[in-house]
């Protein structure tokens, strides 16, 4: 597990789907894509140059690191109120869970377990994330 894909909320950068799935794949459609020659037609298509601007910057960089990192929602009130009260995690404060989780635990049904673990055993909840992302779990298949 690397910790600056650790989020302050709990959820774990690298097993969401966005990180997991789309980043990888917009690598091999960028990288079909202008093998295929799209390179010298796609000013053609419409809206071709910006969708090739957009799919090179994420085939290129990626799309995003965590909520430590500077990616996500700047306006994020659990970002924000960890960042104020230097809580690595939520799940490691005396007030948590709060009101902020309520949203959060409705869109991902397994983050009350998971933080009750970073909180008991942050080791194990390492553990949790390399497995999950080992077999190809996503928070998005999660909420199925």
């Amino acid at each position: 597990m690397e910790e600056k894909y650790m989020c302050y909320c709990g959820l774990y950068c690298e097993n969401c789907a966005v990180k997991a799935k789309v980043e990888p794949a917009s690598k091999t459609l960028y990288g079909e894509m202008k093998a295929a020659g799209f390179e010298e037609i796609i000013q053609f298509l419409p809206g071709g140059e910006g969708f090739w601007e957009f799919l090179g910057g994420m085939a290129r960089d990626g799309v995003c690191v965590s909520c430590k990192e500077g990616s996500g929602h700047p306006g994020c009130p659990v970002r924000i109120c960890a960042r104020q009260k230097g809580v690595d995690a939520c799940a490691l404060c005396g007030e948590y869970p709060c009101g902020r989780f309520d949203r959060f635990f409705e869109g991902y049904p397994v983050l009350k377990a998971d933080n009750a673990l970073l909180r008991e055993d942050p080791r194990a909840w390492g553990a949790l994330q390399d497995t999950r992302r080992a077999e190809g779990f996503t928070y998005a298949e999660s909420r199925q």
